[in-house]
């Protein structure tokens, strides 16, 4: 682990409580997931100090009002994230580049609890395992990933498989085939 990286990665994790169960998950485990998989991803950040993030844990009817506030969709998702950065697909950046002292806000994530807890039950895992999955796929999206077709998914859900190995959670093999399928029904890609 690189010391300066160590010294400096502290996501700012807001998490809503406005008559909101508390989260099934600890903040400070949240807090290592997000260091870790920061870490695994250092090549792709831009250089700062330390990178700082939003994670609110909500219901369906809350995120269903953003859902069709932001994506004009009127229904209820299992994540949102709003990126604060203006990328396309992640960046690669040079390790010599000078370290801007102040830490980078990368955005927003929402996670709908109900639905994490819906599909959980769907792939036969835990509640715990799900957040995490749709945590890590949002951070990718605030990274600048995106899935426009199913190849650009499938690398996706690599990555996500990737991160979550390092936090130590395991994704079975048919379960990516599960997770293609419910992404897809939940979310088809959108014509321009």
């Amino acid at each position: 682990m690189d010391p300066d990286l160590d010294r400096d990665l502290d996501p700012n994790l807001e998490q809503h409580q406005q008559d909101r169960p508390p989260s099934p998950i600890a903040q400070s485990t949240w807090e290592t997931w997000f260091q870790t998989w920061l870490e695994q991803l250092q090549a792709e950040l831009p250089p700062y100090s330390g990178y700082e993030l939003s994670l609110r844990l909500t219901d369906d009817a809350d995120i269903r009002s953003l859902n069709g506030q932001y994506r004009q969709k009127d229904q209820p998702t299992d994540v949102l994230a709003f990126a604060a950065l203006e990328v396309d697909y992640p960046q690669s950046y040079s390790p010599l580049s000078d370290v801007s002292p102040d830490p980078l806000y990368l955005g927003d994530i929402v996670i709908s609890v109900e639905t994490a807890q819906r599909q959980a039950s769907q792939l036969g895992h835990s509640l715990q395992h799900e957040l995490a999955w749709l945590a890590a796929h949002a951070l990718l999206h605030l990274l600048g990933w995106d899935h426009p077709d199913e190849l650009g998914l499938a690398r996706m859900l690599e990555q996500q498989e990737n991160l979550l190995k390092t936090v130590g959670l395991t994704v079975h093999a048919d379960s990516i085939q599960q997770l293609l399928q419910l992404e897809y029904r939940n979310n088809p890609p959108e014509e321009v």
